[in-house]
């Protein structure tokens, strides 16, 4: 099993995370302040340096305005 930041599925994930982050006009920082996390934090998640335990994609994908479970439903797709 590949580790989980080249995990197909989960790159998806983030993908539409970030999209999703993007198509809301919210920028990292603002994302970032939100979470009262630094810009990098963010950053790193986009870029795959680092990966999100399922509490910070929730927290990340609320604060975005997006379903996380609709982002863990499609990621469970890809992996099939």
């Amino acid at each position: 099993m590949p580790k989980t930041l080249q995990n197909d599925a989960y790159r998806a994930m983030i993908e539409r995370l970030k999209a999703a982050r993007l198509k809301a006009g919210i920028t990292q920082q603002v994302l970032a302040d939100a979470l009262g996390l630094p810009q990098s934090y963010v950053a790193k998640v986009e870029r795959f340096e680092r990966r999100l335990d399922v509490i910070e994609l929730i927290d990340l994908a609320l604060e975005i305005g997006t379903d996380p479970v609709k982002l863990v439903r499609e990621a469970t797709k890809a992996r099939r």
